[in-house]
C-alpha cells in the first residue's frame, strides 16, 4: 500500500517520524508534512499565498504551509501519484471530542476521504509519549488490520487516541463517540495597555459524562480509543419544524 503520511507537528516531529519508521515495514510511505508546528488549523488552507516546498529526502517533503495544505499538495501535486491512503499523526497532545473541530492532525485526514482507504488521524494523550515505540507500532498494526479488511466508509475518518500509557498497561481498544465539553475555560490575559489587551487560549472545558462511551471516557481508563467522524456535511431532516418554517 503507498500511504501518505502527514501531522500538524512538522515533519522532524519525533511522533511522526517513528510512525514512518513503523510503516515502512510493510508499506511505501511518503512523508509531506509542514516545514513548522502548525497545531490547532484545523482544515485552513494556504488559498491567498503561495507555498514552498522542500525536499528533504526521497520519501520526505516540508511544506511551508497548514496540515491541509500538505495533504492537498501531496494528493495533487508533490508525489506524482495517487497513494491508497492518507495518514496523519502521531499527533503530540490528544484529539478527544470537540476538539476535533480545531485539530490539525484531523484537517490533514479530511483530505483524503476519497481514496482506497479511509485516512486514519492518529494522536496520543501526552506531548512526550513514555512509550513512543509501542503507539507506532500498534499504530501500523491498526492500519495493517484496515488495509486487510477494506470497508466503503466514503466521507469517514478515522479518528485514533492513545492512552499516555507503555504496552503492558494498556486495556484495548474500544470503540467510541465523541464526548462533548463543557464552556472552556476564560482565557489567560497576558499584558494590557489603555489601548489593548493580549491573551492566549486556556483549557477546553471538562468532558460532559454521557450515557454512551465517549472517546474521553476510552483514553482516561486505558484504552485505545476508535472514533469514526463523519464528514458528509448534509443533514437529511426535512421534517424538522423549523426547516419547515424556513422553507415554507
Amino acid at each position: 500500500m503507498k500511504i501518505l503520511l502527514t501531522n500538524d507537528d512538522g515533519y522532524d516531529a519525533p511522533n511522526i517520524k517513528n510512525l514512518f519508521k513503523a510503516l515502512s515495514k510493510d508499506h511505501e510511505v511518503w512523508v509531506v508534512a509542514p516545514a513548522n508546528n502548525c497545531s490547532g488549523m484545523s482544515a485552513a488552507i494556504s488559498f491567498l499565498k503561495e507555498t514552498e516546498i522542500k525536499k528533504i529526502d526521497d520519501y520526505t517533503y516540508a511544506v511551508d504551509g497548514t496540515p491541509a495544505d500538505c495533504t492537498y499538495f501531496g494528493l495533487l501535486s508533490v508525489l506524482g501519484f495517487e497513494p491508497d491512503m492518507v495518514v496523519a499523526g502521531i499527533n503530540h497532545g490528544a484529539n478527544l471530542g470537540n476538539d476535533v473541530l480545531y485539530s490539525g492532525t484531523v484537517g490533514a485526514a479530511v483530505g483524503g476521504r476519497s481514496l482506497k482507504f479511509p485516512p486514519v488521524a492518529i494522536s496520543v494523550a501526552s506531548y512526550d509519549a513514555i512509550d513512543p515505540d509501542y503507539i507506532a507500532n500498534k499504530s501500523a498494526e491498526i492500519i495493517n488490520t484496515i488495509f486487510k479488511n477494506p470497508i466503503d466508509i466514503e466521507n469517514k475518518v478515522i479518528n485514533i487516541n492513545f492512552p499516555d500509557l507503555i504496552k503492558s498497561e494498556v486495556k484495548g481498544i474500544k470503540f467510541t463517540r465523541l464526548s462533548r465539553r463543557g464552556t472552556p475555560a476564560q482565557p489567560v490575559e497576558i499584558s494590557s495597555s489603555i489601548d489593548s489587551k493580549t491573551y492566549r487560549y486556556n483549557l477546553q472545558g471538562e468532558a460532559i459524562k454521557e450515557s454512551y462511551l465517549s472517546d474521553v471516557e476510552a483514553v482516561q481508563a486505558g484504552y485505545i480509543s476508535l472514533s469514526i467522524l463523519d464528514y458528509n456535511l448534509t443533514k437529511e431532516d426535512e421534517n424538522n419544524d423549523l426547516i419547515k418554517a424556513l422553507c415554507q
